[in-house]
């Protein structure tokens, strides 16, 4: 390494040790060093000087400056001749140092290295060499020749008047950084103690928001109980209406006046306009309130759109605006709630008619038969919608203020509840429109839709009864729905139960190949069903044939496939399950391991 002399001191008394430090000090103030940087190698030159004397009193420190790195750095170099490195890192016996339990050498050789930028020991011709070095600041002096030789003639080698200023500027330094310190300790103590105070609040703000949070859910369940009352409070007096409109319009207790006819229609509109909107308030709280039955059926889309095209027909608000149905001759027959479907295409399209001027209102139907998804759009060349308004139409009573406000009647429930039924069958509701160009909102559902569990379990057909059956427990609507999709199409049928009451029925007049049993939270019954299917005698392939002996039944063991939304392996494995799948579980996930457990001896 080549690097310029600046001095070289000897380590032959205490005062040695001290005007080592004054002299690394002094060096570093001109090397423009900071303050702190400074202190720093005063007092790394100060300890290991100190260590190398106690070591031998024949020793010396250099200090140099290494030109070859970048930046340019400030070496301080001590030789402990003849003396080798295990020496040093032996425990001192002139004085009382201590050692770094983890780290090999005296504390002070350790403080060195954490000071400095680098610290090295080595062996060089049977003397032990330690090496300190500081990257020097930018804003450093040029380190030229002259400069050089400037700083090597710097000073003279202490005295002991110069020892005791040292001493005394120690001192001072020491004093200084322990006030220092002490005021950071009391900032720790203030900041602690304002962080235990925000922690009580955040404390606090949480268990305010919890009970605002069942506040809410209160007033939401009652919301929904108030809306599903009222709706069947309000049936009776409209349909009275409705039935005593009729009888005056057939002239059944004699002849109306054209002004009395006229007015009769007007209440009868009306009571049809009333009615509308408390069956979709009905809707609404069913729906929340999970109590919706779900009812598929086969059906072809055509025919959907014949039915419509004739429903909607006399909305068409002018001769200027146009109601068109795509033709969908290519869709095949699909499998869900028609009545359902029905009502979302209704309320989107009526939705588009009341807010198109002129121009035309389409409607398309797309079949993608690798998801056996069905997308409906409902595109139409209207006022449009802002993109800051388009998610509002989603939420319940809200609408959007504009030119045709006055003249459309509304109670802004149509779209939430085209959202909501949406989900219901599996899909979603989605929307894109353009301020002044129109909008377009597109309905995706499941194309392929299995009898739901809270419907009438139909008869098993000839094709069902040469696949295998796996039934399916949950107490959720919308995982039973997505599982049975997943089996539509395959080697496998499906049969679904709400509790266990409802699977033990099912078990009680078919045999399950499987079991596909959804562990909710807090329902510790499917965890002792599960016990009772593995240790039990009376619960398993119970067929035309009645119970299976025991023996019988150990081989004919039916997999069961545990879901729950934390893992609960281990617990689910230690009662006999099968499988184990932290929720959500996609559909090929279910047929593999299907498929592995029925296809293994």
């Amino acid at each position: 390494m080549t690097a310029e002399p600046l001095q070289v001191l000897p380590l032959d008394g205490e005062l040695s040790v001290v005007a080592a430090r004054r002299r690394a000090r002094e060096l570093s103030e001109a090397f423009a060093f900071s303050q702190h940087d400074q202190i720093r190698i005063a007092t790394s030159v100060l300890e290991v000087a100190r260590v190398v004397f106690l070591a031998t009193s024949g020793g010396r420190v250099e200090f140099l400056l290494d030109k070859a790195t970048q930046p340019q750095s400030l070496l301080i170099r001590f030789v402990a001749p003849a003396i080798p490195i295990a020496r040093l890192k032996e425990q001192p016996t002139r004085a009382a140092d201590t050692y770094a339990g983890e780290t090999p050498g005296p504390l002070g050789v350790l403080a060195a290295q954490r000071l400095m930028d680098a610290c090295s020991i080595e062996d060089v011709a049977a003397d032990a060499v330690i090496t300190l070095a500081k990257y020097l600041p930018a804003h450093a002096p040029l380190a030229t020749d002259k400069v050089v030789a400037a700083l090597a003639r710097g000073a003279s080698i202490s005295n002991a008047g110069n020892s005791f200023d040292e001493m005394q500027r120690q001192s001072h330094e020491l004093a200084v950084a322990l006030e220092e310190l002490q005021e950071r300790q009391e900032e720790l103590v203030r900041l602690t103690r304002e962080l235990e105070d925000t922690n009580r609040g955040v404390v606090a703000l949480y268990a305010e928001l919890d009970e605002r949070a069942e506040h809410l859910r209160r007033a939401d369940n009652a919301k929904s109980r108030f809306l599903s009352n009222m709706s069947h409070e309000f049936r009776s007096p409209l349909y009275s209406i409705r039935a005593l409109s009729n009888l005056l319009m057939d002239r059944t207790d004699g002849e109306l006046t054209d002004e009395q006819a006229k007015q009769v229609r007007f209440i009868r509109k009306a009571a049809d306009e009333l009615s509308e909107t408390v069956d979709d308030l009905l809707d609404l709280a069913k729906i929340e309130a999970g109590k919706v039955e779900l009812r598929p059926s086969e059906f072809v889309i055509t025919d959907l759109f014949s039915g419509l095209r004739g429903m909607l027909r006399p909305l068409l608000p002018a001769a200027d605006v146009e109601l068109v149905f795509d033709p969908c001759d290519d869709i095949p027959p699909v499998y869900t709630d028609e009545g359902k479907v029905s009502q979302i295409l209704r309320n989107l399209v009526s939705n588009a008619l009341k807010f198109t001027e002129k121009g035309e209102v389409r409607v398309r139907a797309l079949y993608d038969a690798g998801q056996q998804m069905l997308t409906f759009s409902v595109s139409d060349t209207g006022i449009g919608i802002a993109p800051e308004h388009q998610q509002s139409v989603f939420e319940e009573f809200e609408q959007v203020q504009n030119r045709l406000q006055t003249a459309v009647k509304g109670t802004g429930l149509g779209l939430p509840l085209c959202s909501k039924l949406c989900k219901l069958l599996g899909g979603a509701v989605s929307l894109e429109s353009e301020l002044g160009k129109g909008s377009t909102f597109t309905a995706t559902i499941q194309a392929y839709l299995p009898e739901t569990a809270d419907a009438p379990t139909p008869q098993p057909r000839a094709l069902d009864a040469e696949r295998d059956m796996v039934l399916l427990v949950s107490t959720s609507l919308d995982d039973r729905v997505r599982y049975e999709a997943s089996l539509h199409n395959t080697r496998y049928r499906s049969a679904a139960a709400a509790t266990v009451r409802e699977a033990k029925s099912v078990l009680a007049i078919s045999a399950a190949s499987a079991v596909v049993l959804d562990m909710q939270s807090g329902r510790e019954e499917c965890w002792a069903w599960l016990a009772e299917l593995r240790h039990g005698e009376d619960a398993w392939h119970v067929g035309e044939s009645g119970p299976l002996d025991g023996a019988d039944s150990h081989q004919r063991r039916v997999p069961v496939i545990v879901l729950s939304d934390i893992d609960q392996g281990d617990r689910a494995q230690s009662l006999g399950a099968d499988a184990f799948f932290i929720k959500p579980l996609s559909g090929t996930e279910l047929l593999t391991s299907l498929d592995a457990m029925l296809s293994a001896p």
